[in-house]
């Protein structure tokens, strides 16, 4: 697959996720990433639900979504502190949701918890109008290649709008080219984040490449910045 050349230039802003999930983020910090994403052209803003309002206040007006994580950064909370996470952060303005999905129930296989769990989310969320889009994290760098593809039909049965490849915390690693592969041949018709370690156009590029439909990272400015310098 070769991408076409508007997703070699800025466009590759609108498959950008801007993130700061840092538990020292500051309201300065958050009004810069919100004014960054605006200057870029960023697809959304991503942050802690603390700062959900804040970030909803600064991009009011404006093309850029916010979307706040739920269940961040262990997916450990219980179902109902996960729907309960996704109506506050759907109040607070909120117009999608990253929510970690439940490790344990992925690596022990348990088809009818987690199917429970991310249908319950998904029905909050598809209770509002226009419906709040929900993303579901699966932490593939910590997960085999069965436990892989057992959260991807998962995923898939429930209906859910993303599977995101990581959280970016965990030790075993973020985001891989064939992870996003994966994902991509096996969820359809569900879309592709790629997120976790993704510092470079180059990764980028590649993980756009792959598959993936949304690029969630940190380096957002640097990566814009590098593929300016790459066209002078």
């Amino acid at each position: 697959m070769t991408l076409e050349p508007a997703k070699t230039g800025t466009d590759i802003a609108g498959y950008i996720d801007h993130t700061l999930l840092k538990a020292e983020a500051t309201h300065g910090e958050i009004l810069r990433v919100c004014d960054e994403a605006i200057t870029w052209g960023f697809r959304a803003v991503c942050v802690n639900g603390r700062w959900v309002s804040l970030a909803a206040e600064r991009l009011f007006g404006t093309k850029v979504k916010v979307a706040a994580v739920v269940g961040f950064p262990l997916g450990a909370d219980t179902t109902r502190v996960k729907v309960a996470g996704a109506r506050d952060a759907i109040d607070a303005g909120a117009d999608e949701i990253d929510m970690v999905a439940d490790l344990a129930a992925i690596i022990e296989g348990d088809a009818k918890y987690l199917l429970h769990q991310l249908r319950s989310v998904l029905k909050e969320c598809r209770s509002m109008r226009p419906a709040v889009l929900l993303k579901v994290i699966i932490e593939s760098a910590a997960l085999t290649r069965e436990q892989k593809v057992f959260a991807c039909q998962i995923a898939q049965q429930a209906g859910v709008d993303f599977i995101k490849t990581s959280t970016g915390m965990h030790p075993a690693g973020g985001a891989t080219v064939e992870d996003v592969r994966l994902i991509k041949e096996t969820a359809m018709p569900c879309r592709v984040k790629a997120s976790g370690g993704i510092k470079t156009a180059q990764q980028a590029l590649a993980m756009l490449e792959a598959g993936a439909d949304r690029i969630g990272t940190s380096a957002g400015v640097q990566i814009m910045e590098e593929l300016q310098a790459t066209r002078k």
